[in-house]
């Protein structure tokens, strides 16, 4: 029997014996990014595992500025709940820019992906315009590029940025070539480029995304691969990891695409009580298929992953499920 279903054998014997705990309910906040994108997704997930496995209870999602922010909301409790990518969770513990402390009370209740490429949609007419066919083609050509990345504050802007300098490219650069950079939301972005304002999207978003198979309906777009060196060079500032995109990602793309890519982990403070932490987890595992069902690309999440980062700790509720459940020794 495959590792993950032993798993999953293993918590439902433990489960049976708490049925007691199934009158418990909750009502939590869980702060993501901006509405529309991918977390957002993950929030409604996060929701129905835990209506699922205690009735009653409400798992609220609250906007915010993403990863960052969301690590300053958990440090002060103004969430119960936040998700935060593993890049952002490095920078926060380690005090690097753009935190200006050490962040000791973050703690882990599960993984929720590690598949957040970022995604380059160009407009087929200005890539052939301008003769780019990957993303070091826009520092070699200095295109009058208008571009849009997520917002301030959000993960997906710095890895962004840190793309364009291992290309060799400085947001500054972009200006003087007379083109623009636009600091938007993912729902905000597509408008964008259906309207024909910005000539690329450039985000992390699961493969698949409704909005980027909306644009393509309306703007003839095309994916552009990035270099190895890169990909290696922003893993190594950055914390992501290599990605490949398949070709069957879009009815657009003609050719596996590889790009740097962005996990996400749920995260609570570590204060929070530790049945709490534990009856959350049990939710997320036990009710993974409702996790799954928010998107195609949530169909790979697997118990074992949850139990997976090693960048900060994992909360001792959330410690204690996994170890029962035989997914954490």
């Amino acid at each position: 029997m495959p590792l993950s279903k032993l798993a999953l054998v293993a918590a439902t014997a433990l489960l049976a014996a708490t049925g007691a705990a199934q009158a418990q309910t909750y009502q939590l906040t869980l702060a993501g990014a901006s509405p529309g994108g991918l977390w957002s997704l993950l929030g409604v997930g996060v929701d129905k595992a835990v209506k699922a496995e205690f009735p009653g209870s409400t798992v609220t999602y609250q906007t915010s500025g993403g990863g960052f922010a969301n690590v300053a909301l958990l440090e002060t409790k103004k969430a119960e709940l936040g998700i935060v990518e593993g890049s952002a969770l490095r920078l926060a513990v380690t005090g690097a820019p753009p935190f200006k402390q050490t962040y000791k009370d973050l703690r882990a209740i599960a993984v929720l992906y590690n598949w957040g490429p970022m995604q380059l949609v160009m407009s087929k007419a200005f890539a052939d315009k301008h003769g780019i066919k990957t993303f070091e083609d826009i520092a070699a050509k200095k295109p009058p590029l208008r571009v849009a990345v997520n917002r301030r504050g959000n993960i997906a802007e710095g890895v962004a940025e840190s793309m364009f300098k291992a290309a060799g490219i400085a947001i500054a650069d972009i200006q003087k070539w007379g083109g623009q950079v636009v600091y938007a939301a993912s729902e905000e972005q597509s408008d964008l480029m259906r309207d024909r304002r910005i000539d690329m999207i450039f985000n992390s978003l699961f493969m698949g995304q409704r909005s980027i198979l909306e644009v393509a309906q309306a703007v003839e777009v095309v994916m552009l691969p990035v270099a190895e060196k890169t990909i290696t060079t922003t893993n190594a500032e950055m914390g992501t990891e290599r990605f490949v995109m398949p070709k069957s990602g879009y009815p657009f793309m003609t050719a596996d695409v590889p790009v740097p890519s962005i996990g996400a982990t749920l995260v609570v403070n570590a204060g929070l009580d530790e049945a709490t932490a534990f009856n959350l987890t049990r939710a997320l595992v036990k009710q993974v298929e409702q996790m799954r069902g928010v998107h195609p690309s949530m169909k790979a999440l697997t118990p074992e992953l949850m139990a997976s980062q090693n960048v900060i700790p994992y909360h001792p509720g959330a410690q204690r499920f996994y170890k029962e459940a035989k997914l954490m020794n």
